[in-house]
């Protein structure tokens, strides 16, 4: 299940599990964190993160918040096409990163289904984001969505059968 909690085994020992809904937020601090130190890299920004926050390298935070480093440009355009006028460099950076971390898990999220990502988006933006910017988040959420189930109907009619 994608919000079960997420375990490590390393060695002959059990690692402390963390929740999904933990790990999620971490992904979100990590990239909320790397909007305002430029000058590091994110793997300096993950490592001071494990330090500072003591939390334990954990493979969902790790290739999430990778995933998402990696995937920011084309994130950004999916978003943009939804933001109704808003430049995704515009967007506040609270609402921009919850935005990047939901699409993402969208488009890539191994085990995550899309109304989940959705639901754990408005949560986060609920718990750190202006409330007025819940409507903004949930609008853009709704259209990307809309477009990936649109990509999938469209993926799977058998060449010839689309309406002309």
């Amino acid at each position: 299940m994608a919000d079960s909690t997420v375990s490590a085994r390393k060695g002959s020992f059990q690692m402390a599990a963390i929740k999904r809904r933990d790990a999620r937020e971490e992904v979100f601090r990590l990239l909320f964190e790397t909007e305002f130190h430029g000058e590091m890299s994110p793997e300096e920004i993950y490592r001071l993160a494990m330090e500072d926050r003591d939390f334990e390298d954990d493979r969902y935070i790790r290739e999430t918040y990778f995933g998402v480093r990696e995937k920011r440009e084309e994130l950004d355009e999916v978003i943009a096409r939804h933001a109704n006028g808003w430049r995704t460099d515009r967007i506040a950076p609270v609402s921009r990163n919850i935005l990047r971390l939901c699409v993402y898990e969208m488009k890539w999220g191994r085990d995550v289904p899309v109304v989940v990502a959705l639901n754990e988006a408005i949560e986060l933006d609920k718990k750190f984001d202006d409330p007025k910017a819940k409507a903004f988040v949930n609008g853009v959420l709704n259209g990307v969505k809309n477009e990936l189930e649109a990509g999938k109907t469209d993926a799977a009619e058998p060449a010839g059968t689309a309406a002309s």
